[in-house]
């Protein structure tokens, strides 16, 4: 019987209200609907037919599954190819994929009975769909071994990753039911990862979402803050744009070109950004929005409109020279073409104005799966994007098949690749290249070729001689100098930024190493049983980790090279067996999960309901955790707890600078944490304030620390420059509260401007 029969009942969960089956196979059956009008006018020959057998083979195969909210598990799937279809534009193949995406991970069904059922196409992407299974050693990652399993597809068929994003993006719209530990593995994912493929396929809408989504449930006050903010300023803002715009729409009108201008407010997160990064308040950001002018001309006519467009902009009101940037004569390699050029308005505020076309705006919603409707007319559209999924091939030839590479180098290579702005270069025969901007002479070479970035010794750009870390220019023109006696130095990797380079330096390098890997391992064997230790795999992850090595490779590179001393490994003995000798405390040494754990808490906690949780504070006696020095939390911060190799547990800020890499290369070592009773406890903190100077200023502000809130100083630097202050003061605060109290009262002395809490 399948979902389209008639099916009623109903039944009783253990837990929560009665569900009223016909109602709910009424409300699939309505989204099932709603999907194929969405997808009618791309429909052909058994196109049909197939989306009906790929709906029932889904609802068949979860039709025992819900979701965490208590759903059907059918609706997420529905959704997912929805959101293919509507807000991507992908097709029917893409749609039987994204109905059946999760079908082989939770059944017993197999990519075989896929490729019987519905072809070869579509179980090539539900391949790239489904995440490895089993256990993998500490160095490489679950996470991240899955990550380079769906980005190795995307060479093959990029339909995988625009499937992947839509069903990140129903789980990130639908995250409120998940624990906060998973909010915050999968919230981290999302902005590692995702979110930049997005940006980097050009779907900009989606990108933009995922951001926000990431900021609402990582950050949910700053969130819900900047969210209040444009609401109560939207009024002011709508007059302000309308007032912009009378000039520049009066003008347009006259040319005959038929045309629509939107004022739109950035993103949240992206002001969320701009606010950190600038430490101002949100009241002093002045570009919160940009203009958009979007113009209906034909292909051949539409360089020459932009251009008319920014004539008339200009005309009213003018440019900054170093804010124009031109997408449209030079596409970005996503295939995003536009006109940007920032203005100053009449009230004295900077405005950012985006000129482009109806083409143009639905690729930059769209990316890459727009540019097939256009890629037969005669502009550059799809051109960036081809060479962009040609350099990730080359990419995933080198650190693919055959290549001890950890997972997490490959992601971090790829992911280098993804937000980077782009500079515009030349060969001698005049040809283009696009690299990433901060791109190099010896990034050029070697995306030339191998064998030139191997031998080469310097280059001539606009035939003037430069060293290799010379950093190029839009519009240089670049000549490679080679030498047969040339070789590759890990000192190159200082001052490459392209994966490309960074990927053949590195296995050139490794190739010329081998015999120091091996000297250290041997080394290594031989100090171990001195010691009495067994040269297991724990051990060696423990030492990789003890000496902070990525991979067990580098560490006995390093040992075979004289940077790690032998002898050192007694003082790594002396420390391992003074961890186990440490009385009632919970070990998590040799830990790769924090499942282990969770299970021991709720031994120590018993039935309570936050059994699951590290409770700091109350834990202190019973469990090994310390407080981690890159963040140094402080009571009533959003935490979670880290389950490393050798140091315990490490409590991290949720907005610490490692958290998302942590979460998203490492989730399953993820613990839930709440501060408890802290005992009085301090906790060190770092402000940063800065000011105009005056006499007695120091004495004001030390006092506010010292005599008002009673609080100890760590230490005090201060520095003045023309008139400018700027101290950094660390400090001994109790928690949250007591900090925030003491930011305000030190805003009120006199000549103080901005204080800034650092890490």
């Amino acid at each position: 019987m399948t979902i389209l029969e008639t099916r009623t009942g109903q039944i009783a969960p253990t837990a929560g209200p009665v569900i009223d089956l016909e109602q709910e196979r009424q409300e699939i059956l309505k989204r099932y609907r709603r999907l194929l009008r969405s997808a009618k006018p791309m429909l052909k020959d058994n196109d049909a037919k197939l989306i009906k057998k790929a709906f029932n083979t889904s609802a068949e195969a979860h039709k025992e599954m819900r979701r965490r909210s208590g759903e059907p598990y059918i609706y997420h799937p529905l959704a997912v190819a929805q959101i293919a279809i509507d807000e991507i534009g992908l097709g029917p193949t893409s749609l039987v994929a994204a109905l059946l995406h999760d079908v082989v991970e939770d059944t017993d069904t197999t990519i075989e009975d896929i490729d019987r059922a519905f072809g070869p196409k579509v179980a090539r992407i539900i391949d790239g769909l489904t995440k490895i299974s089993g256990i993998f050693e500490y160095g490489t990652s679950q996470q991240a071994e899955n990550f380079r399993k769906m980005l190795l597809t995307l060479s093959d068929d990029v339909r995988v990753i625009l499937i992947k994003l839509a069903d990140r993006l129903h789980n990130m719209r639908t995250l409120e039911s998940m624990p906060r530990d998973k909010q915050l593995k999968i919230a981290a994912e999302t902005i590692y990862i995702y979110a930049p493929l997005a940006h980097r396929l050009g779907l900009y809408a989606i990108k933009s979402e995922l951001e926000d989504l990431y900021l609402k449930h990582v950050e949910p006050e700053a969130f819900k803050d900047i969210a209040r903010k444009l609401r109560e300023t939207r009024l002011s803002r709508d007059r302000f744009i309308g007032k912009f715009i009378e000039p520049i729409d009066k003008d347009l009108r006259e040319t005959g070109i038929s045309f629509v201008v939107k004022g739109r407010p950035k993103s949240i997160y992206s002001i969320w950004t701009k606010l950190n990064k600038s430490k101002k308040p949100f009241e002093e950001i002045y570009d919160l929005f940009a203009v958009r002018i979007i113009l209906d001309v034909p292909p051949d006519q539409e360089k020459a409109a932009c251009w008319r467009a920014y004539s008339i902009v200009t005309d009213h009101y003018k440019p900054n020279p170093d804010r124009l940037k031109d997408w449209i004569s030079t596409p970005r390699t996503n295939g995003y073409e536009s006109l940007h050029t920032t203005v100053m308005s009449k009230l004295g505020q900077w405005v950012e104005v985006q000129i482009r076309t109806e083409r143009m705006n639905e690729i930059a919603e769209k990316g890459y799966a727009a540019h097939w409707k256009y890629k037969g007319n005669d502009t550059k559209t799809g051109e960036g994007i081809e060479a962009w999924i040609s350099q990730v091939r080359d990419m995933i030839e080198s650190a693919g098949s055959g290549d001890k590479k950890g997972a997490i180098e490959f992601v971090d290579d790829f992911r280098s690749n993804l937000y980077s702005e782009e500079v515009f270069v030349f060969t001698p025969k005049g040809d283009l290249k696009v690299l990433q901007r901060g791109a190099t002479a010896l990034d050029f070479a070697f995306d030339i070729h191998t064998q030139i970035g191997a031998k080469c010794m310097a280059a001539k750009v606009n035939n003037t001689l430069v060293p290799l870390s010379h950093v190029l220019q839009n519009g240089d023109q670049v000549e490679v100098i080679t030498s047969n006696r040339q070789k590759p130095n890990e000192d190159w990797l200082r001052f490459v930024v392209t994966s490309k380079a960074k990927t053949k330096i590195k296995d050139l390098i490794k190739e010329d190493n081998k015999r120091f890997v091996t000297d250290g391992r041997d080394l290594v064997q031989k100090k171990l049983k001195t010691l009495r230790l067994e040269m297991t795999n724990e051990t060696i992850n423990q030492l990789r980790a003890y000496f902070g090595s990525k991979t067990t490779d580098d560490f006995f590179y390093r040992v075979g090279k004289g940077h790690i001393d032998v002898a050192e490994l007694k003082k790594f003995k002396a420390e391992k067996d003074a961890k186990e000798n440490r009385a009632n405390k919970l070990n998590t040494d040799g830990v790769t999960d924090a499942k282990a754990v969770v299970k021991e808490l709720k031994k120590i906690h018993g039935e309570r309901t936050d059994a699951d949780m590290l409770l700091i504070g109350e834990d202190m006696d019973r469990v090994d955790y310390t407080l981690s020095k890159c963040c140094n939390p402080i009571s009533g911060d959003d935490v979670f707890g880290f389950v490393t190799i050798n140091d315990g547990i490490k409590i991290h800020r949720v907005t610490c600078p490692n958290a998302v890499e942590l979460m998203s290369n490492h989730g399953n070592r993820i613990l839930k944490a709440k501060w408890t009773s802290q005992k009085e406890s301090a906790f060190l903190c770092g402000l940063r304030i800065t000011g105009t100077d005056r006499m007695g200023l120091v004495n004001d502000v030390t006092r506010v620390i010292s005599n008002e809130l009673s609080i100890n100083m760590r230490s005090v630097t201060i520095d003045s420059t023309d008139g400018i202050f700027e101290g950094n003061i660390r400090l001994y605060v109790q928690d949250t509260s007591h900090l925030e109290t003491l930011v305000r009262k030190l805003e009120r002395v006199p000549g103080v401007f901005d204080v800034i809490r650092f890490d």
